[in-house]
């Protein structure tokens, strides 16, 4: 699909080792996990345009180059999206930051949003949603909807590891959003993980089980 992007990165591929690696402990998956969506929101943000302008150097007059126009937004899906925020501000420290809560019905298995908030000027931005799996697809999806519904026309969805089922079916009922990721593997076991996976982001983010 057109609108599916895979990092072949070296220092990306290093560091999915080690985010996958069940020996690795919280603080540094945490500081993978930041340094990973860093490196990918160099290439995310590369269409952004420029405009040139004139400045002055210790030397003397310069043309040069700054973003142009464009306003972005960065949405985690809470919580495990969280942990890509930290490197995406280190790239963009003056982006905005919404946020999106989805928790899975367990009798109908649909996502059901229980948190959003937004700038008011979403509609007039564009979005990267920060997740860090894509398992079935349908949790991240619904948060497409859901900003879509706010009104914003550019989304780009950045995700550490997907299951190429779950990929795929997001690809095709947003053929108009980019989904960029770092590795996709094949399959999700009877448990509705990513197999072989990197476990439960968010339990290994923050310390929980």
């Amino acid at each position: 699909m057109n609108n599916i992007f895979v990092f072949d990165h070296p220092l990306i591929q290093h560091k999915m080792t080690y985010l996958r690696d069940k020996n690795t402990k919280t603080k540094e998956f945490r500081e993978l996990l930041s340094e990973v969506a860093m490196l990918m929101a160099y290439e995310v943000t590369r269409d952004l345009p420029l405009k040139e302008i004139e400045i002055e150097t210790p030397i003397g007059t310069a043309k040069s180059k700054v973003i142009s126009g464009k306003k972005l937004c960065i949405v985690p899906v809470l919580r495990a999206g969280l942990g890509m925020v930290d490197g995406m501000q280190n790239l963009i420290p003056s982006v905005k930051i919404g946020h999106i809560g989805l928790y899975r019905d367990h009798d109908t298995l649909n996502p059901v949003e229980y948190y959003s908030k937004f700038p008011e000027d979403i509609s007039e931005r564009e979005v990267i949603i920060l997740e860090p799996m894509i398992a079935t697809g349908g949790s991240l999806s619904a948060a497409v909807d859901i900003i879509k519904r706010k009104g914003v026309k550019l989304i780009k969805i950045m995700s550490i590891l997907a299951a190429r089922s779950g990929i795929e079916k997001l690809a095709s009922e947003h053929p108009d959003v980019e989904i960029y990721c770092a590795n996709i593997d094949e399959k999700l076991n009877e448990h509705g993980y990513i197999d072989p996976g990197l476990g439960d982001a968010g339990d290994r983010l923050f310390g929980t089980k």
